[in-house]
């Protein structure tokens, strides 16, 4: 509501404004390049979450189905790098990235993100509920792992898939730090980051209005993404155990 509002009544912290004006949002979009920052969030956030859902997905069929040498020390080395503050990797994984000329590339944002211990332990968890005999029974019909995986299981897995998916994409939506490292032409950055600078560079000219109005936009579409897919979140979330 205070991003509707005209810009001498924001400060009054009043519920409804007198009038409503999107002069806020206007101003922003003259300001800054909102739209291409947006089309670059989405490209990113959804090659990231695709990518988490399938190589999380293969990860941790394996860990949950297959039988081989150094099973469970492998998932608790991934439980492991849970613990690890994001600043101990920052260094290495920005030298590798410079090593294979991938600064202002989409590459530098989506690649490091591939992979994602939380989509592992979780597909681990949730495959493991699903009963041996649906799996026995695909392999008696000629399904190898993959075709399980994403014929079988991943049908079956709708709550999980839908968890994983929306965790992994507002992550990925509102990372800020890394793209600020990585990115420095302003037609590839993302919205968190384009907003960010916007906010604390100065573009703003201290408009409460245009920063908030921008802060909507961010905050946007991952309150739909949550409302349309909640049913299946809280389910997820609900059936979701630690299994051994």
């Amino acid at each position: 509501m205070a991003s509707l509002a005209p810009e001498n009544e924001i400060s009054i912290l009043t519920l409804l404004p007198s009038s409503v004006s999107i002069n806020s949002y206007v101003q922003m979009v003259d300001k800054i390049p909102i739209g291409r920052s947006l089309i670059n969030s989405l490209i990113v956030a959804s090659s990231v979450t695709a990518g988490v859902l399938i190589f999380g997905s293969m990860i941790g069929y394996a860990l949950s189905r297959l039988e081989f040498k150094g099973r469970n020390t492998i998932f608790y080395i991934i439980i492991f790098t849970m613990t690890l503050p994001f600043q101990i990797t920052l260094i290495p994984q920005y030298i590798i990235m410079v090593e294979f000329g991938w600064i202002d590339t989409y590459l530098a944002l989506i690649v490091p993100y591939f992979i994602n211990a939380l989509g592992i332990i979780m597909f681990r968890q949730y495959f493991k509920s699903i009963p041996q005999s649906l799996i026995d029974a695909a392999r008696l019909d000629g399904c190898g792992e993959l075709k399980i995986i994403f014929k079988i299981l991943w049908p079956n897995s709708i709550p999980a898939i839908v968890t994983i998916g929306i965790i992994t994409f507002m992550a990925s939506w509102n990372e800020v730090l890394w793209p600020l490292i990585v990115i420095r032409e302003e037609s590839l950055m993302t919205m968190p980051q384009l907003v960010t600078l916007f906010a604390v560079g100065g573009r703003a000219d201290s408009q409460l209005g245009v920063k908030l109005a921008s802060a909507v936009l961010l905050a946007l579409p991952i309150i739909l993404a949550y409302l349309f897919f909640q049913k299946y979140f809280i389910q997820s979330m609900a059936s979701t155990g630690i299994k051994e």
